[in-house]
């Protein structure tokens, strides 16, 4: 009877409820920073990418626009189109030296494509230069003259803005006539080579300099050893020499509109003015009043080489520094038209 009761007891008892699934485990810290690694590389990448993508667009983009520019600065005025009367201009502007506006390299062939031009009524060579190298100045000379000889009937004027000296002069001398303004500077009719001498330095610091050259002259020059007597009559001789060569050129190119006093060719120079009056220049003139006036052909066409981009870019990321340091060590040692 008792077992009955217990077994019905037993199969009247509730089943207690099964226990909640726990949830899954949270990934440990050193996982949850692998992650973050692994998508912060991933968007360090791709942005890595965007931003090479800009770069090789915008590269691309300028080297287009440096071949324009080059395209354009390097076409001549006149090529591939028929130019009608007009006053043919070249600028010179700045030192005259082996490089920009006042070297042979790029005045001699703006004066070759300005005489042949068949519609081109005269030449005006614009100048604003305090002087320069006597080679370069000498090599336009020439060939200003073989041009005058070609083209009879060609006129060259110069036209003085605010300086005309020295190598500036060397070559406005070359012209048929030479226009100035009333305040220009002209003149300096001479030849100098200057330089530093560090020699009573060294001593006084203790430096000593130790110059090995092949050549008993080699060293001439030099601005940390002495000049001596024999060098400095040398460099003296030769000054003279490219000054006399300088006179001539002036005689030969003014000719009896020279009124020479002593201090005509002393380095001496003078205002536009009085430079009339001495015959160093024939008149008052601008590059417009020249080309109305003068040649009777207002319409004025610039045949200056201009430099173009690419050089610009190279020079501006140091493509001329090393030449550039050369230039300055052995500046002294060559004359200059100043």
């Amino acid at each position: 009877m008792s077992e009955n009761t217990s077994d019905s007891a037993s199969e009247r008892a509730p089943i207690p409820p099964a226990a909640p699934a726990k949830p899954a485990a949270a990934p440990t810290t050193w996982e949850r920073d692998v992650l973050e690694k692994l998508v912060f590389a991933t968007l360090k990448e791709q942005r890595a990418h965007r931003r090479w993508g800009i770069f090789f667009k915008f590269l691309f983009l300028l080297v287009v626009l440096v071949g324009l520019a080059a395209y354009f600065d390097f076409s001549w005025p006149g090529d591939g189109e028929a130019l009608g009367r007009h006053t043919a201009l070249i600028e010179i502007d700045g030192e005259i030296d082996s490089e920009g506006s006042g070297s042979a390299a790029v005045v001699i062939p703006a004066l070759n494509k300005a005489f042949s031009d068949s519609g081109s009524v005269a030449v005006v060579l614009h100048i604003n230069s305090p002087g320069g190298s006597p080679v370069q100045a000498g090599m336009i000379v020439d060939e200003i003259r073989r041009l005058r000889k070609g083209y009879p009937d060609k006129p060259l004027y110069v036209v003085v803005d605010e300086i005309c000296a020295s190598g500036g002069y060397y070559i406005a001398s070359a012209a048929d006539r030479i226009y100035v303004d009333k305040a220009s500077i002209v003149g300096s009719i001479g030849v100098l080579m200057d330089g530093f001498g560090f020699t009573g330095i060294m001593e006084k610091a203790g430096v000593e300099r130790r110059l090995l050259t092949a050549g008993e002259n080699k060293g001439f020059m030099d601005p940390f050893s002495p000049l001596t007597e024999k060098h400095r009559q040398y460099a003296q001789a030769m000054l003279n020499e490219i000054h006399q060569q300088f006179i001539q050129v002036v005689r030969a190119g003014r000719g009896k509109r020279l009124k020479e006093t002593p201090d005509m060719f002393s380095g001496l120079f003078w205002s536009g003015a009085r430079a009339i009056d001495m015959g160093l220049a024939d008149g008052l003139g601008t590059v417009d009043s020249v080309a109305r006036d003068i040649v009777k052909a207002e319409d004025i066409i610039d045949y200056t080489q201009h430099e173009g981009l690419p050089e610009r870019v190279l020079k501006k990321f140091g493509a001329a520094m090393g030449a550039g340091a050369v230039k300055s060590v052995y500046a002294g040692a060559r004359p200059l038209l100043h």
